[in-house]
Order: structure tokens, then C-alpha cells, then sequence
């Protein structure tokens, strides 16, 4: 075979194998080798339509040009192994000429662009976008010069951003055969998850800032002399352990949410008696709901039965029912009833204030709280209904709230009859 097909299956297997491995790749080294490898590629399938009596490009519009002598339909072959591998790709790939026109594309930079009809090939770059950046990028390029990596935010009505890495790129001798092969990276996702990192970290720091300066304020307190007041001491120590107690419970929450999310939560559902889980959740409860004057209501019937695991379900109860007991205030009433179904739907219901229904769609989110500055003098970490989320998704559930102002609140967990893996 000849070496120049040897080269072009090289470039092609390479590639496939680049984009096998993108998941455990950053993504500038990514960008590095993807351009390098389709430099190289597409540098080659010049090379191969010109040898085979002016072959098309092989992402140009143009396609079946006809076979002939001297190997081309192996170049045929590859030409078209070449266009499936990129059209399979998630990156978009645009190549432009001397000219700034659109000389090829695959069907991902279709798609950054899809908000202007028909096909971007043949078109001018600024027929494309405004985008100052995208511009400036390739122009850099066809003066040779190897741009760095640049954000860019795609148009269109859902927000997206990508990282663009353009390179020059040979077309042929002289000036007019230069080029710019560009790759667009989406890295919405990515930017998505790093929001939702800096997010946590934040609620995170404030979650342990408000115990920890209470500690430091009376740790100081006592040391300045107080540790003698007969009267106070004792006082300051309690309010010591209870936010010492606090930073422990939030810290256990959030490694248990953690391992959760992760899936390295063992959930081994098993046919359990609803109506026992309840009666061991109440009890833990018992003495928060006499102290609150809280009546608890057991309206399982004894044969009802659930496929779940034993412990995480009780977890789950416990969290719902602890929350609504300090919603719920004094006199008030907190029950848990079961409803059959496809789903056996376990429903925990309160009379308290009720929540505000704006409030509804983020009340499961981690540290999303109703009534911050009261959750918080509770004793609340804000991650509670975020296991009970998760974990009922371990159990290829789900959990739901009906929430009405002044009438009280119902979260519901449902779980399937049968639970698989």
C-alpha cells in the first residue's frame, strides 16, 4: 500500500482512538492533539485527491466523484471512512480558506451554527457570526500563527459555550493555498458543573463560618474570665457543644450526600413492614415531638409491605418527619399514610405553615432553604430533602411535595414494586 494511505489510515485510527479516550483527557490536551491529528489528516486526503485525478475534498459538498485508475477507490474508501469518523464526532470541526469562506464542516459545527439556515460550507465566516473572537482566531491562524485556546458563547436561544482552538492549515503552494482548521470544543456541561462546585463550596464555607465564629466568640469568652462565672460557664459550654454538634451533623451530611451521588451507597431492597419502619422512626422522634407538642399518626395498615432497603428508608422518614415537626409548631400534627399503586407512594404529611409555592421546584436542592435565618436556629444543614432525593433515586424512585400556604405540606415517596439492580 502506498505510504501516503498508510498515513491517512494512521491519522483516521489515531483519531477514532483520541476520541475514545476524550472522557479521561483535559480538555486542552485534548484540543492539542485533536488539532494535530486533523491537521495532519486532512493535509493527507488533499494529498489523496490530488493523486486521484482531483478528487473533491473529502467534507466538501461534493461527493461519488468518479473512480479511477492508480488505487482511487482505496482513496475513495478512505475518503469516506475519513467523513464518517468526523461526522461521528461531538467537536465541531470548520476549515476555512484564504478567503475566510467555509470549505468544510461535519454535522457538530453544523450544529453551533444551527440557528443559520442551510449548510455553512461555501459561506463566508462573517455570514456565520459576529463573534469578534471566533473571528480574530481564525484570522490569526491563516497569518500562521498557532492561536491559543478561546471561549467562546454560541448564539441561539439556549446558552452555550464552547473552547475554540484554531490552527493553520496547507491547502496548497502560495499564498492562496493557506487555510485554518478550527475546533469547537462544547464545554457547556463542563461550565455547568463548575457553577454548581463553586456554589457548594460557598454554601459550604458559610454553613461552617456561623457555628465556627459562635465557638471562637465564646471559646474567647471564657478564657477572658467567664470560665469563673458560676452563673454563665456552664451556659457558654452548651452553646459551644451545640454548634460543635452542628459542624458535625453538616459535615456527616455532606459525606453522606457525597457517597450518595457517587453511588457507592449500597441499597439492598428487601419486602419490609411499613407500618414497623414507622413505628422505630417515631420513636427516635419522640421526645423532639413532645417537646414541640407534636402528635404523630401512624396510618399504615399492619399488612402493608414495601421493597426497600430497611435502613435507607428509615433514613429517609426520619429526615421528612423531622423536618415537618419543626415546621409544623406547637399543637400541630405530623402522619405518614401509604397509598398502593404501580408505585407504593408513602406520604408524609404535616399541619404546619406550609410552603410558598415559588419555593416548590428548588426545595430539594442542596442548602435551599425556605426560611434561612429560621432553618439555621433549628439546627438544619439544608441537605436533608437532598438525601431524600437521592436516595429515593437509588431505589429507582422518586420523592414530590404538595405544599399549599397555611394548610400544611405532603412530601411523598414513591418506590417501585420491584426494584432491578
Amino acid at each position: 500500500m502506498p505510504s501516503y494511505l498508510l498515513l491517512a489510515a494512521a491519522c483516521c485510527s489515531a483519531l477514532v482512538g483520541l476520541l475514545a479516550a476524550a472522557p479521561v483527557l483535559s480538555t486542552r490536551a485534548l484540543v492539542l492533539a485533536a488539532s494535530a491529528l486533523l491537521t495532519g489528516a486532512l493535509l493527507t486526503f488533499y494529498l489523496l485527491g490530488r493523486a486521484g485525478r482531483g478528487l473533491p475534498f473529502p467534507l466538501v459538498a461534493e461527493r461519488g466523484a468518479p473512480g479511477g485508475k492508480g488505487g482511487s477507490g482505496d482513496i475513495a474508501a478512505l475518503g469516506r471512512l475519513f467523513e464518517a469518523t468526523m461526522s461521528g464526532m461531538r467537536e465541531g470541526v470548520l476549515v476555512i480558506d484564504e478567503e475566510m469562506r467555509v470549505i468544510a464542516s461535519n454535522a457538530a459545527a453544523r450544529n453551533v451554527f444551527a440557528y443559520v439556515e442551510g449548510r455553512p460550507d461555501s459561506r463566508f465566516l462573517l455570514e456565520l457570526t459576529q463573534n469578534q473572537s471566533i473571528h480574530d482566531a481564525f484570522v490569526d491562524a491563516l497569518r500562521g500563527e498557532e492561536g491559543a485556546e478561546v471561549k467562546v458563547e454560541g448564539q441561539g436561544p439556549e446558552r452555550k459555550v464552547f473552547n475554540l482552538r484554531v490552527m493553520p492549515l496547507g491547502l496548497g503552494r502560495g499564498r492562496a493555498g493557506r487555510g485554518a482548521i478550527g475546533i469547537f470544543f462544547d464545554v457547556t456541561n463542563l461550565e455547568r458543573l463548575e457553577r454548581v462546585r463553586q456554589e457548594f463550596l460557598s454554601n459550604v464555607s458559610h454553613e461552617l463560618r456561623t457555628p465556627l465564629t459562635a465557638i471562637l466568640a465564646f471559646v474567647e469568652t471564657l478564657e477572658d474570665g467567664a470560665v469563673n462565672d458560676q452563673e454563665n460557664n456552664r451556659r457558654f459550654l452548651s452553646i459551644i457543644r451545640k454548634n460543635a454538634a452542628r459542624m458535625h451533623t453538616l459535615i456527616d451530611d455532606i459525606l453522606e450526600l457525597g457517597a450518595i451521588e457517587a453511588g457507592t451507597v449500597a441499597i439492598k431492597p428487601e419486602g419490609v413492614s411499613l407500618r414497623s419502619v414507622v413505628a422505630d422512626v417515631y420513636t427516635a422522634v419522640a421526645a423532639k415531638a413532645e417537646a414541640c407538642r407534636i402528635t404523630l399518626r401512624n396510618e399504615v395498615r399492619p399488612e402493608v409491605v414495601v421493597n426497600a432497603d430497611r435502613q435507607r428508608l428509615e433514613q429517609m422518614l426520619t429526615n421528612l418527619v423531622d423536618n415537618a415537626i419543626k415546621f409544623s409548631g406547637e399543637g400541630g400534627t405530623v402522619s405518614i399514610g401509604h397509598e398502593p399503586g404501580i408505585f407504593d407512594a408513602i406520604h408524609v404529611t404535616d399541619t404546619g405553615e406550609g410552603i410558598p409555592s415559588e419555593h416548590l421546584e428548588r426545595i430539594f436542592e442542596r442548602f435551599y432553604r425556605v426560611d434561612k435565618a429560621r432553618s439555621r436556629e433549628m439546627g438544619g444543614t439544608g441537605l436533608g430533602l437532598a438525601i431524600v432525593k437521592h436516595l429515593a433515586r437509588a431505589h429507582g424512585g422518586e420523592v414530590a411535595v404538595r405544599s399549599k400556604l397555611g394548610e400544611g405540606s405532603t412530601f411523598t415517596i414513591r418506590l417501585p414494586k420491584n426494584h432491578a439492580g
